[in-house]
């Protein structure tokens, strides 16, 4: 990893870098602890040709002002930022009307109906005859789980040490 030195972080606080520059001595700040040093290193001693804030409180009151009478409009009015930060502007989408087909309830309808339709003409009838023969031949070719062919042989192994036992006795 290249660190860059603390004359570079002088010239990115006075703003004397070309933007392709800046983008990477920032991205590096992200993943690089000596070089955020030097970058503040050279923050504190640029601090005296920095701007400063003479009073907060009348900052904070001229900025909400500026904010204040800037119109309401803001081209993107379905963002939730820009709801939360313009509260007048009103949801264009809650005011327009959706088309019937378009509502859970039509969906409900169509469910119910296609259900009723098929349980009357005995589509689901005919799925369980067909469900049965499935059923039936799943009985006959059933083959033990392996829980069970190693309970059968464990079983089959200790009745044949019992039968020893009783012939040696």
């Amino acid at each position: 990893m290249t660190h860059y030195t603390y004359e570079e972080w002088l010239k990115y606080v006075r703003n004397e870098l070309e933007s392709s520059t800046r983008e990477n001595l920032e991205t590096h700040l992200y993943t690089c602890d000596q070089c955020l040093e030097h970058y503040l290193q050279a923050v504190e001693a640029n601090e005296t040709s920095l701007p400063t804030l003479s009073n907060e409180q009348n900052f904070t009151d001229l900025v909400m002002k500026q904010v204040s009478a800037v119109p309401a409009a803001v081209p993107d009015t379905n963002s939730e930022i820009v709801r939360e930060m313009v509260p007048d502007t009103k949801d264009d989408t809650k005011l327009q009307k959706r088309p019937f087909y378009q509502q859970a309830v039509f969906h409900y309808l169509l469910a119910v109906a296609a259900t009723l339709l098929l349980m009357f003409s005995g589509a689901f009838q005919s799925l369980v005859k067909y469900a049965a023969v499935f059923d039936s031949q799943s009985v006959q070719e059933r083959k033990p789980s392996v829980t069970e062919g190693v309970m059968n042989k464990t079983f089959a192994w200790m009745d044949s040490l019992e039968k020893k036992e009783a012939i040696k006795k």
